[in-house]
């Protein structure tokens, strides 16, 4: 796919991954790029999605608005989480074969994974199981995307792809206490407990839980490398295949940020998927993706980002 001669719609776009992917394809240089903000192409009316095709007349969709959030959002709110994602994809993908759309290209979820997935997960693992249940109803409805795009390219012979990304973080994360994911989470936490002068900060679970991440530059520059040029039906992980566990994360993150108080772990609070880690091969094979940016390194940028960027009081 030449993506620089395309026409190219993408979703969540004005969100954390879209700014970055947005910003990518323009320093590629694409000049057709559409991307929305929700108040004006909200994928839940499919009036909005019927008026936004017309407008913009894509060749590729890049789908990566979703409804997201940490373990405390996904208990709290799993209905919406379920039908929002299904209902902002499924339709979504079939307007865009309807509408001649030549490639659209999925954003999945590592929450898709069985709870008790062989480490590191493999792709053809991914119906060995069901999800870990904190986060399933929004893991399934994201892995709704994956059946939709075999089924349409089995009968259709349509090209959509389906990506596999593994937890995400870095500047532009959504440092939001009640939907944030555990890196912006904790790095909050550390930065208001040192200002405060609080003698600790408690964490969820006993720390035991291990968890992958990508910074999300890196995430950008796989989507993009995929949209070029992976045409294929297998679902691919995105991912850096290094692991850590929650409580290795939290006493980098209380490094970076300089807080010299306690770590207290609330065990009554659930550690979620007991282990995250990628087998990241296919995605090297298939587009030669890998990531690049060190995981501290990130983890710095974005305590910096926060720091410059947070509301203040």
């Amino acid at each position: 796919m030449n993506l620089v001669e395309s026409r190219i719609f993408v979703t969540g776009g004005n969100g954390f991954v879209g700014k970055h992917l947005v910003a990518q394809l323009k320093a590629k240089g694409c000049k057709h790029i559409f991307a929305p903000p929700s108040r004006e192409c909200n994928l839940l009316k499919p009036g909005d999605v019927d008026k936004a095709l017309k407008k913009c007349r894509p060749d590729v969709i890049i789908h990566l608005a979703a409804r997201v959030g940490g373990i405390g959002a996904n208990r709290e709110h799993p209905a919406e989480f379920f039908y929002d994602n299904l209902m902002m994809g499924v339709p979504l993908m079939h307007k865009a074969w309807q509408a001649g759309v030549s490639k659209f290209v999925a954003l999945g979820t590592v929450c898709a994974y069985p709870k008790f997935t062989p480490v590191p997960f493999k792709e053809d693992d991914l119906w060995n199981g069901y999800p870990e249940e904190t986060n399933a109803p929004y893991g399934l409805a994201k892995k709704m995307l994956l059946v939709q795009a075999q089924a349409y390219r089995q009968q259709y012979g349509y090209n959509a792809i389906f990506l596999l990304p593994v937890n995400l973080y870095g500047p532009g994360d959504n440092f939001n206490q009640e939907f944030s994911h555990v890196i912006p989470a904790l790095i909050r936490k550390f930065v208001e407990a040192k200002e405060a002068g609080s003698d600790e900060v408690e964490c969820w679970g006993d720390g035991s839980a291990s968890r992958e991440f990508l910074y999300v530059e890196d995430a950008a520059e796989g989507i993009v490398l995929a949209a070029e040029h992976y045409d294929g039906p297998q679902p691919v992980n995105l991912g850096s295949g290094k692991e850590i566990t929650i409580r290795n994360l939290a006493e980098l993150i209380a490094r970076v940020t300089d807080y010299k108080g306690r770590i207290v772990w609330d065990t009554t609070k659930p550690n979620g998927q007991p282990r995250r880690c990628l087998d990241i091969s296919r995605a090297a094979e298939l587009f030669s993706f890998r990531a690049k940016v060190p995981f501290e390194e990130g983890i710095r940028t974005t305590v910096e980002w926060f720091l410059t960027h947070r509301p203040r009081k």
